[in-house]
């Protein structure tokens, strides 16, 4: 049975899977794996201060090396529609190219995957699938807790691919091999609220507010690493609320964000933070940090022959090798790395969260031969 993955990614398209509601993404890929011979497993995970989320676990095969792939169905809102030149959720077809929410972020990567199993024999080897419906929100009910499932019940791998855009300009111009974390904070200042005219009554907190700004910016955090650039700190918000101009202000605050590389963890940047806020005076006033969310942790992936192979395959294809990447945001492979070595290898991103998003055709049939050949080495052991 074949597959034809720009058919796939139509049917995709149609389903307006905004996180976290599925929208009959996942049935579509339950009734198109097990035609190819998947069996498949539906996971549906809550809690942890979190909304329900539909996954999806797929395999075939015993023994032999183990394949993993990754990604998700669910997708960003289309925003102001106007801005669109046809429905989101109604793919178009024009001048060599595929427009649709979900198009390049990433059910494009889906579709190339599931067709090029299904031009794999299923004796070839393992091939494992996680997919979840929460990875352009919160995540917390999606991969993390899929990964966690798949440890608990034996559920291995040698190698993983995660399918979201990872190609600049074109396809297979990069691969991303790792991440940076990402950490963000907020310190309060809190004094006493009082006259402009009478600050010896008062505590005001901003010029403290101002010195520990200063303090969390005016130093770099490291040099970058051999794969990754210097860890940077940026100030996002600093608010104080108070619209009249002859009272001082109770308190204020500041945001930031912190995208780091592998010489960190959520816990030892922490405490880099928490050293440069006890260098500044407090002048009597009081500073509270707290870190904001769950901070997502760096990760690099060994290179390894699986990557010289991958590169390989896009190199014969292009003329050239990918670049190495770590580049960019986050992305579930975050979680995935605790697990096993993981990359991401999908199309060009440009369009991803934008109205019109869309992927050149080519560029689809390009990716599933890419991941096709990719399994037949990986599966029969062939060396870069």
């Amino acid at each position: 049975m074949t597959i034809d993955p720009q058919n796939l990614l139509e049917r995709l398209i149609a389903c307006p899977s905004v996180t976290p509601e599925e929208a009959g993404a996942l049935d579509l890929l339950e009734a198109e794996l097990i035609a190819i011979g998947f069996a498949v497993t539906r996971l549906r995970f809550d809690g942890d201060g979190s909304y329900p989320v539909d996954n999806l676990f797929a395999t075939r095969g015993q023994g032999g090396r183990t394949l993993l792939f990754a990604g998700h169905t669910d997708v960003v809102p289309p925003g102001d529609r106007a801005h669109w030149h046809s429905d989101p959720f109604q793919p178009r077809i024009a001048d060599g190219r595929i427009y649709g929410r979900g198009a390049a972020d990433m059910k494009s990567g889906i579709a190339a995957f599931v067709a090029a199993c299904a031009a794999m024999p299923p004796e070839a080897g393992t091939i494992h699938l996680a997919i979840t419906n929460d990875e352009e929100a919160d995540a917390v009910n999606g991969t993390e807790k899929l990964m966690r499932w798949m440890a608990e019940n034996g559920r291995r791998f040698d190698f993983a691919i995660v399918g979201e855009p990872s190609s600049a300009e074109i396809l297979g111009d990069s691969i991303k091999i790792g991440r940076r974390g990402s950490l963000s904070g907020k310190v309060t200042v809190t004094g006493t609220q009082g006259h402009v005219a009478y600050p010896h009554k008062a505590n005001n907190p901003l010029p403290v507010l101002a010195a520990l700004a200063t303090a969390l910016t005016s130093e770099r955090i490291d040099q970058g690493t051999e794969h990754f650039p210097a860890s940077n700190l940026e100030l996002t918000t600093i608010d104080v609320g108070n619209p009249v101009p002859n009272v001082i202000p109770v308190s204020g605050m500041l945001r930031f964000n912190i995208r780091y590389n592998d010489l960190w963890t959520p816990e030892t940047l922490a405490d880099w933070v928490q050293t440069r806020i006890d260098a500044v005076d407090p002048k009597k006033t009081r500073i509270d940090f707290e870190i904001s969310g769950v901070p997502s942790r760096s990760f690099l992936s060994p290179l390894s022959a699986d990557i010289e192979t991958l590169s390989a395959i896009i190199a014969e294809r292009n003329g050239s090798a990918p670049e190495l990447s770590t580049g960019g945001g986050t992305s579930d492979a975050r979680f995935i790395a605790q697990y096993g070595p993981v990359v991401e290898c999908g199309l060009v991103g440009a369009s991803m969260h934008k109205a019109d998003e869309h992927i050149a055709l080519a560029d689809l049939t390009g990716l599933t031969d890419i991941y096709e050949h990719f399994m037949r080495r990986f599966f029969s052991g062939d060396a870069a």
